[in-house]
């Protein structure tokens, strides 16, 4: 069982390993804390070999919800030296999911916006329940998707980027199905057995070969970009949101949150 606080992590004996976000209170959004925790267990689950398959999941009423309003406020007065630490943190976060070597099968529920819907991207397979809602809406608090849009665009592609990180605006899970960033919706009642079968079907494949053509597709996908090419990447992104978070407008947009009022770029 788990010997984390702010997730838990069960292995079964078929090897299915089950993360569940668990900060119900707070509808599992990111802080510090949860950050190093995924981290960490993704990194230690890639080096069991007796996993075959992992499972992400949140306790309660969401999935992830985004960025804790407690961890918005703290990071509202760092400067943008810390902000760069800071994002870089959930950047190698990210890269840590998106590099774990075994199938990754998301099972969403309720509200899986910012980086909930980041976490969606990087899933191998996604289930999710007719309630779901996602968004990149990071724009609407004056920042941007950036630490999770290399796994977003490489997902969804890049007019739907054009629509969703610019405007910010949440959508359904019907919408989520349609730009690939998900695969199946069922009713929120059918959602574990769905989970379920899918389960299976990814037990179905040797567990050699699963982790090959994982390997096979991430290694296509970045003969067209050289190691020069994506240092930058991963420079941009992170110092795109350090950048933002200390900007007028993000000040702006994180205060507004914390006060629970429309940023001043909102007509009334």
């Amino acid at each position: 069982m788990s010997a984390y606080t702010l997730l838990t992590l069960d292995i079964d004996s078929r090897g299915v390993a089950r993360v569940t976000l668990n900060r119900p209170e707070v509808h599992n959004a990111f802080d510090d804390r949860l950050i190093g925790e995924i981290t960490q267990v993704f990194a230690q689950l890639d080096k069991n070999d007796n996993v075959r398959v992992a499972v992400i999941s949140g306790n309660g009423k969401s999935f992830c919800a985004g960025g804790d309003l407690n961890w918005m406020r703290k990071m509202k007065d760092y400067g943008r030296a810390e902000n760069i630490d800071d994002s870089g943190r959930l950047e190698i976060m990210f890269a840590t999911i998106a590099n774990f070597s075994r199938p990754l099968i998301g099972v969403i529920h309720g509200n899986a916006l910012g980086g909930g819907s980041g976490l969606t991207a990087v899933c191998d397979y996604v289930v999710a329940s007719d309630d779901a809602k996602f968004g990149f809406t990071e724009a609407r608090i004056g920042i941007a998707p950036s630490v999770i849009s290399p796994y977003v665009i490489e997902k969804v592609g890049i007019s739907y980027a054009r629509a969703y990180f610019l405007s910010g605006a949440q959508f359904p899970a019907t919408v989520a199905k349609d730009m690939a960033l998900i695969h199946r919706i069922v009713a929120q009642g059918e959602l574990q057995a769905a989970a379920e079968e899918t389960i299976a079907e990814f037990l179905k494949a040797a567990p050699n070969a699963a982790r090959k053509s994982k390997m096979l597709i991430k290694s296509i996908v970045a003969m067209s970009r050289d190691a020069k090419a994506r240092d930058a990447i991963r420079a941009l992104t992170i110092e795109t949101i350090a950048d933002l978070r200390v900007s007028p407008e993000g000040q702006e947009g994180m205060d507004a949150v914390l006060s629970k009022r429309k940023p001043k770029w909102v007509q009334a």
